[in-house]
């Protein structure tokens, strides 16, 4: 059995945007019949949350489109981290700077991307920050915005397991 492939995604607390992705995208795994290839976590750059759920309002908005969010406790990702995941995405660009002032290397760097840099149509308009809902209750935008990116990301990674089972 070949090692899975490692997603971890970031930002700033770990209860908003990063468990959305997390959640939509162990989804779209499952569903696609890879949860022995790939494995998904998310994170925050900051600790203000560790230990805590997800915020109310993200929970709420994920269980009115079917995911299940009720196991998710927030964590703060550590540089270290660079070494157990294969690929590291933020959710917008002040995490991105984060990740890369924390990574000890540059092939640690070659692992951050953009979230919605998988997303076609915000790529090609350069609109790659999924935005913070925390303080304007955006998260049904927020929720379309990763799952439009996350398939977008399971995309991208079939091409990549394909290109393994290949090898």
């Amino acid at each position: 059995m070949t090692t899975p492939f490692r997603i971890v995604f970031v930002c700033m607390g770990n209860i908003c945007r990063s468990p959305t992705a997390d959640i939509v995208m162990r989804s779209l795994v499952e569903q696609e019949g890879l949860s022995d290839r790939v494995e998904v976590a998310s994170a925050g750059t900051g600790d203000w949350h560790v230990g805590q759920p997800i915020d109310a309002r993200a929970g709420d908005v994920l269980s009115r489109a079917g995911y299940d969010a009720a196991h998710h406790r927030a964590r703060q990702f550590a540089p270290d981290w660079f070494d157990r995941f294969d690929l590291v995405v933020a959710m917008d660009r002040k995490n991105r700077w984060f990740l890369e002032q924390v990574a000890p290397s540059a092939p640690a760097r070659d692992k951050i991307r953009m979230l919605r840099s998988y997303d076609a149509g915000a790529a090609r308009r350069g609109d790659l920050d999924v935005p913070d809902p925390y303080y304007d209750d955006g998260f049904d935008d927020v929720l379309r915005m990763v799952e439009v990116a996350c398939r977008g990301l399971l995309d991208d990674l079939r091409s990549h397991l394909a290109a393994d089972v290949a090898e």
